[in-house]
């Protein structure tokens, strides 16, 4: 399998570990990985906030960067931005030549755990990581890439991780992009009761598919001196091994 990797600007920025180990895993499960270092913005920022005109030329560029054919896929660390890749492309170049180009670009765009258990078909790739663990579905990797079980599959085969659901497991965690920012209170409420929920578990971790979910989780998590960590789950399938 050949993968382009899309690492979007917040992983790039903020935590580029995660991008590293998920070439990790994928290069175990015999994937030829490459990288294209003009890569920048998927445009989703400048959509959600309204500025369709200059989301479209952050779109188009992306579309040029990632450019390939139909067995080159597009593999991404961030449900949030393959989510709008997939799911908002077609109406930012509705009634325009490139929606062929766009259409052909999101069949084969995926999010990392995706890619692993319905393309390469992989549920095990011999991590090991002790500890007991709570998932977050985030909202993207949940509603619009329609990822439930996969995360799962591929948890439940780490060595010495013990997985737990925590109450309220599809609530959102309040992050929601600049909503954090425009209805701060109502995202820290969201944040707390995520939190506690996780808390409750028992568990020693919140492992999720979004680093923009974990990063507003850790922040009120280390605020509270909840004593939780979070980890994206290609950290995860990276250890022990």
């Amino acid at each position: 399998m050949n993968v382009q990797l899309f690492i979007p600007c917040f992983v790039d920025q903020l935590f580029p570990q995660t991008a590293f180990n998920m070439v990790k895993v994928l290069e175990k499960a015999g994937c030829t990985v490459t990288y294209n270092a003009n890569q920048t913005c998927c445009g989703q920022p400048a959509f959600n906030a309204g500025f369709w005109d200059d989301a479209r030329e952050v779109c188009s560029k992306f579309i040029k960067d990632f450019s390939g054919t139909s067995t080159d896929y597009v593999v991404a660390p961030s449900a949030s931005c393959v989510g709008f890749v997939r799911n908002y492309y077609s109406t930012v170049f509705e009634n325009t030549p490139q929606l062929g180009e766009v259409q052909r670009l999101k069949e084969r765009t995926y999010e990392f755990t995706d890619f692993l258990v319905n393309v390469l078909k992989v549920e095990n790739v011999g991590a090991s990581f002790h500890a007991k663990a709570t998932y977050h579905d985030s909202c993207a990797g949940l509603r619009e890439c329609k990822i439930k079980e996969e995360p799962r599959k591929l948890l439940s085969n780490v060595k010495g991780l013990e997985l737990v659901e925590m109450n309220d497991v599809e609530t959102c965690c309040g992050f929601g992009g600049t909503f954090a920012v425009k209805f701060d209170p109502i995202s820290i409420g969201m944040a707390d009761q995520k939190s506690i929920n996780a808390k409750n578990t028992g568990a020693d971790c919140i492992i999720s598919t979004d680093l923009s979910c974990l990063m507003h989780l850790d922040g009120h998590i280390r605020k509270k001196g909840m004593g939780l960590q979070t980890m994206h789950i290609a950290d995860v399938l990276a250890s022990g091994w």
